[in-house]
């Protein structure tokens, strides 16, 4: 069970690397003097273990703190916490830059990408 946990956090780890790859090269930047970050796969292997702790760390606390405004929006400030927290991402990772716009974009095709990985991974239990 452990063993299937552990590889269930593995796949879900490079599947994040992989959205962080595609988001950080279409909708952020790098500072100048940092574009040789583009090229090192150590760069979106830790972007998406970042990305991992700050959804399972700051996020329930964001989304408590949001709840009246997400009942007021019907839901729709979710978007703005899901970009807020690739925001805090992009602000952990030294060498990259994204705007507010390039983060809402970003956690939309995150959360594309987690659907398909959803409907294609069984559960773990």
């Amino acid at each position: 069970m452990v063993r299937r946990q552990f590889l269930a956090f593995i796949i879900r780890w490079i599947i994040s690397s992989i959205a962080m790859y595609i988001c950080i090269n279409f909708f952020g930047g790098f500072k100048e003097g940092a574009e040789w970050m583009r090229a090192s796969f150590w760069l979106y292997l830790s972007a998406g273990l970042i990305f991992s702790l700050v959804n399972t760390v700051v996020k329930p606390i964001a989304t408590i703190f949001a709840l009246p405004l997400i009942f007021l929006t019907l839901g729709l400030f979710t978007l703005i916490v899901n970009a807020a927290m690739v925001g805090l991402t992009m602000l952990l990772i030294p060498g990259v830059t994204m705007s507010f716009g390039g983060a809402i974009c970003s956690c939309l095709v995150i959360s594309l990408i987690n659907f398909l990985v959803n409907i294609g991974m069984p559960s773990v239990k």
